[in-house]
């Protein structure tokens, strides 16, 4: 004949156990329910900052010499999506499906002459007389890779551009690039982000 074990009483909670339980049961659906509301809010956010990133402030990396020494080559800038420009501004444009980055020198009603050694001059639509422009970025003047004829006069809705690495950048100089259609502006550049050391606003 079989034998059998004789199973003991389970042991009774006392009733701290349970006020235990039930509490750890609350903290744990609490934790969940921060868990889950602090997730929602940073896709939230991630997803606005991208939006922001690509439609106001895209950030794109500088590729070549052209606007030495104010940008270099691998540095990391922050753009301003804007169609609104001054002169003197850091523009980016489209052309070739590629984007460039130059200077604004001539806006609508200028016009710009430069010299055989690369000295600039503007004559603005209420200037008597053409006047050389101050340009403290420059550490190589030069005419460079100029083709067209001077004075050029800035059209409607054009820009004169140029590069601060004068002998080297291809820009308005040349009937390759010419002037610069503002249905071709993508906007201005604000604030360099990399490298660290020279984070801070761009002039």
């Amino acid at each position: 004949m079989a034998g059998f074990k004789k199973k003991k009483n389970a042991a009774i909670p006392t009733v701290e156990q349970i006020q235990n339980e039930i509490l750890r049961e609350k903290y744990n659906r609490r934790y969940k329910q921060v868990l889950k509301s602090t997730v929602g809010s940073l896709i939230v956010v991630a997803a606005i900052a991208v939006l922001i990133a690509t439609l106001v402030f895209p950030v794109l990396q500088i590729s070549g010499s052209s606007m030495e020494p104010t940008l270099n080559d691998e540095e990391i800038v922050v753009l301003l999506k804007t169609t609104n420009l001054k002169k003197g501004d850091l523009c980016c444009f489209s052309y070739q499906n590629k984007l460039l980055i130059k200077r604004v020198i001539g806006t609508p009603g200028d016009e710009i002459s430069i010299d055989k050694d690369g000295y600039v001059y503007v004559r603005g639509s209420t200037d008597p007389e053409p006047l050389l422009i101050d340009e403290p970025y420059i550490i190589d003047r030069a005419l460079g890779e100029s083709d067209i004829t001077y004075p050029c006069y800035v059209t409607e809705n054009n820009y004169f551009v140029l590069g601060d690495h004068r002998s080297t950048s291809i820009d308005s100089r040349s009937s390759v690039i010419g002037l610069v259609n503002e249905d071709y502006i993508v906007g201005k550049i604000i604030f360099r982000v990399w490298p660290f050391d020279s984070i801070g606003f761009v002039k």
